[in-house]
């Protein structure tokens, strides 16, 4: 009579292989060479962190807002928390900030669900993003309808600011960009000629020369009573300085399109636009979605530049508290804030282009 054998259910792996301890061994302490390395490096970090650690949470001066509620020993972050208003808001009226709040608001409502995959509403969102936000925020900011009192320009600064530049200048340069690259590999020698010029010629020049060129150069070029306030002009330059890159990240991704794709679009009876709107530019953003993010990431970062046409943005904000003389030496504080600031951000547009990129993934990633 023959046996049965009933296979034993297989056992979990040793509690040494998994977990933070496995990863442990596997990365850390995988030779002795490994080990005493992790070992030298681990005791640099913690001689380094723990004092860092001591200045900016134990020993920091949180409370207060004079510089006698600071002591030598730790950050003096009361600074700060006593200059927030003025580097969210600038020189924005305190009594009507609550129109920034508003705005902040809207900004939030429209892009913090794109990180949630099953909320139902986010390309009602992402369309209301990019066409009705940018007219609300307007209004609200700078007043001057429906019973709202007009705020200067001059008097926008701040966190808000820095925020309003990199967004318009992200909304703008992208859909020129691909235009610019479009015609860049157009058939037409005029167009040709005209976006590669046009790419050439901002792209070979510095992004401060241009600021300088659009605040002092831009009005001259205008006809007599049309004038451009000192905002609008640097907003000009930023985008059109960013769309010249923009246009080269695309055009990397249309060429990385095999012929195949045009000549199967052409085949099936679309023309030029049809096949550049449903085959081609679809799969080309998708490919250059990190070279796109990048040129976003660096646009936010160069808003900063505006400070040496007289806009105060969340930087300047910082560099023009910490000269107050009665607060002695916080100049470190506040550019760690601004530099937290400015993490916080670069951070969560790079975080949200991985998601898109898993998401839009379909076979062609090694």
């Amino acid at each position: 009579m023959s046996k049965i054998f009933v296979p034993l259910p297989d056992l979990p792996p040793p509690s040494s292989t998994k977990g933070i301890v496995g990863w442990s061994r596997e990365n850390l302490f995988s030779t002795p060479l490994n080990s005493v390395l992790s070992l030298v490096i681990g005791l640099i970090v913690l001689s380094a962190v723990i004092p860092l650690l001591n200045w900016a949470l134990f020993s920091a001066n949180w409370a207060g807002s004079t510089p006698e509620s600071c002591t030598a020993t730790g950050a003096c972050w009361s600074f700060v928390t006593s200059r927030l208003d003025f580097f969210i808001y600038g020189f924005f009226p305190t009594e009507l900030t609550w129109r920034v709040d508003l705005v902040f608001l809207l900004l939030a409502l429209s892009f913090v669900p794109q990180f949630f995959e099953r909320f139902p509403y986010k390309a009602k969102l992402g369309i209301f993003s990019l066409t009705g936000l940018p007219i609300i925020a307007y209004f609200l900011i700078a007043g001057g309808v429906f019973g709202l009192d007009p705020i200067a320009t001059n008097r926008w600064g701040g966190l808000f600011l820095t925020l309003l530049l990199a967004y318009v200048g992200i909304v703008a340069s992208l859909p020129i960009g691909v235009v610019l690259a479009l015609g860049r590999r157009s058939e037409m020698p005029v167009i040709r000629t005209l976006c590669i010029g046009f790419i050439e010629l901002w792209r070979g020049v510095p992004l401060i020369s241009v600021l300088f060129m659009a605040s002092v150069m831009l009005p001259l070029f205008l006809p007599d009573g049309v004038s451009f306030d000192k905002l609008m002009r640097a907003l000009v330059g930023i985008t059109m300085f960013q769309s010249a890159y923009m246009a080269e990240v695309i055009r990397g991704g249309l060429q990385a399109i095999p012929r195949g794709q045009y000549e199967a679009a052409a085949a099936m009876g679309l023309n030029y636009w049809k096949m550049m709107r449903l085959v081609v530019l679809p799969q080309a953003l998708k490919l250059v979605i990190p070279g796109i993010v990048n040129t976003f990431i660096a646009l936010f970062k160069d808003t900063t530049l505006v400070l040496i046409i007289g806009l105060f943005d969340i930087l300047g904000t910082v560099q023009n508290s910490i000269q107050d003389p009665k607060w002695g030496n916080v100049s470190t504080e506040g550019y760690v804030f601004a530099a937290a600031c400015f993490w916080v951000f670069c951070f969560s547009i790079s975080r949200y282009s991985q998601k898109l990129e898993r998401k839009l993934h379909r076979g062609h990633k090694r």
